[in-house]
C-alpha cells in the first residue's frame, strides 16, 4: 500500500475556501481541465453502477452519491484526484488498488487518468452490498 505524504491539500475545484458548491455540476464548473473530464468519467461510471434511486448529492464540500446513506465521494485537487469509498472498501479492492496511491479511506489518481471505469463499478456494488448487510442486521 503506497502510503501518501503529509501535506497541506487544495482543492483544484474551489475559487473561494468558503464557498460550497451546491451541484456536482457547479462543482465540476469550478475544476480545471483535465482534472474537470476526469471527474466526469468517474461520474458517469459511478452512475451506471447505482440503483435507480440514488442521488447526487455534495457532502463536506465535494461531491457525492447517495442511496439511503453516502455511497462514495469524489474530488479534485490540485496534482490529484480522488474518491472516498470507504476504507472497508478499499481493504475490500487492494489488490485492485496497487497501482494507485491510497490510505485509509483515500485513493489517489493522476488528474488526467480516471481510475478503469471497471473497478469503480466494482467498488460501488461493493458499497451498495455493504449498505445492504448492514441494513439486514
Amino acid at each position: 500500500m503506497k502510503n501518501s505524504k503529509t501535506a497541506k491539500r487544495t482543492s483544484a475545484a474551489r475559487s473561494k475556501p468558503t464557498t460550497s458548491p451546491k451541484s456536482i455540476d457547479d462543482y465540476l464548473a469550478g475544476v480545471p481541465e483535465p482534472a474537470r473530464g476526469t471527474l466526469q468519467r468517474v461520474r458517469a461510471a459511478i452512475r451506471s453502477a447505482l440503483p435507480p434511486g440514488a442521488t447526487e448529492t455534495i457532502s463536506y464540500k465535494i461531491p457525492a452519491f447517495k442511496h439511503g446513506e453516502i455511497i462514495i465521494w469524489f474530488a479534485a485537487f490540485a496534482n490529484h484526484c480522488s474518491i472516498f469509498p470507504t476504507a472497508r472498501i478499499i481493504e475490500q479492492f487492494k489488490n485492485d488498488l496497487k497501482p494507485f496511491t491510497i490510505s485509509k479511506g483515500t485513493i489517489q489518481f493522476p488528474i488526467d487518468k480516471p481510475l478503469p471505469a471497471s473497478l469503480l463499478k466494482k467498488m460501488v456494488k461493493g458499497r451498495l452490498a455493504q449498505i445492504a448487510a448492514k441494513k439486514r442486521r
